[in-house]
């Protein structure tokens, strides 16, 4: 990236001729990842893992939204706000002020607030996703002249579940998670998230699942010929493993608590742990369903996060970046 912007003379937006005093307050949303199989290889000697996933995104997320102001701001609010900080090494700083400098501009003149809604170290791509929302939504209220294909560059730099959650799309990642590949095509699911409120960290549950890696490694599946329906993505899903769930649980057992709960539900079709935990996911054949299902585990369980929602296409606001889904 630092070729491709040698030599470019920053844009200073200036109080009088600002992109900020022209600007209107525009959001973006930020969706959840849910992996629904999630293979890993043993570690190469560099310490990352191979992996091959499908991921598919909610209509269940976090909210970032632009406003103007005299000076750059970022806050964060929202149900879990309080336990992230608003520095230099939060991911939507990060992919701010490399969207920024990517366009060569300077002293902008807009305030960034994230309503954070998704549980934190959750399996969702929480962090990844808001950043992938503020690339969006900064280059699109700010009209920056940023390739597409920058913006995933710039993605890549930010961590390896950046560049799909830009695109937001159902998509195979392959190599350390930063390969995407056309999915086949999928129909919208009905799905139920539920976390018991406690943190699952990605290294944590990586480094204990070296100790017994699987020993098909990050292999491809068959995939079959069509995947009409729900039913069709069930039986597909059963042949397919998430490496990292009995890693997770072993280090957190609320976690198999929640699998346990989900699983034994009617209305479950399919149960699994999404990402390195907490978060898992439950399938189900309509939006009746799920809605049932969520109700019930919500009072059951009042102290865990539990959530009724759809996977398949999302509406992401501000800053789409019109991208071939299949590139």
């Amino acid at each position: 990236m630092q070729t491709a912007l040698a030599g470019r003379r920053p844009q200073r937006l200036s109080p009088d001729r600002s992109a900020g005093s022209a600007l209107t307050e525009s959001k973006a949303f930020a969706p959840a990842k849910v992996n629904l199989f999630l293979h890993v290889g043993a570690p190469s000697a560099d310490g990352y893992h191979p992996l091959c996933s499908l991921m598919m995104f909610a209509n269940i997320g976090d909210n970032l939204s632009l406003r103007p102001a005299a000076s750059q701001n970022f806050t964060i609010e929202g149900d879990f706000g309080g336990m992230l900080k608003s520095d230099s090494n939060n991911l939507v700083v990060r992919a701010r002020d490399a969207i920024l400098a990517a366009a060569g501009v300077r002293d902008p003149t807009f305030a960034l607030t994230l309503c954070k809604s998704l549980p934190i170290a959750s399996g969702l791509g929480g962090g990844s996703s808001d950043a992938a929302a503020a690339l969006r939504l900064v280059r699109s209220a700010l009209g920056l002249r940023v390739d597409p294909s920058l913006v995933l560059e710039i993605a890549a730099t930010l961590g390896s579940d950046v560049p799909a959650c830009v695109k937001a799309l159902p998509v195979i990642a392959t190599g350390r998670g930063d390969q995407l590949q056309r999915s086949p095509p999928l129909p919208d699911l009905n799905v139920v998230l539920a976390n018991p409120g406690a943190p699952s960290p990605t290294g944590a549950v990586y480094r204990a699942y070296d100790r017994a890696v699987a020993a098909q490694g990050a292999n491809s599946p068959a995939w079959p010929d069509r995947l009409a329906g729900p039913s069709d993505v069930v039986r597909f899903l059963t042949n397919t493993r998430n490496d990292l769930e009995n890693a997770a649980i072993h280090l957190q057992p609320a976690i198999g608590e929640v699998l346990a709960a989900l699983s034994a539900s009617p209305e479950t079709m399919f149960a699994r742990m999404s990402g390195s935990g907490a978060t898992c996911f439950a399938l189900c054949a309509d939006a009746v369903s799920a809605s049932a299902l969520a109700n019930r585990l919500g009072s059951q369980a009042p102290g865990w996060w539990v959530r009724a929602g759809r996977l398949g296409f999302v509406d992401l606001g501000a800053g789409s970046l019109g991208l071939d889904p299949h590139a």
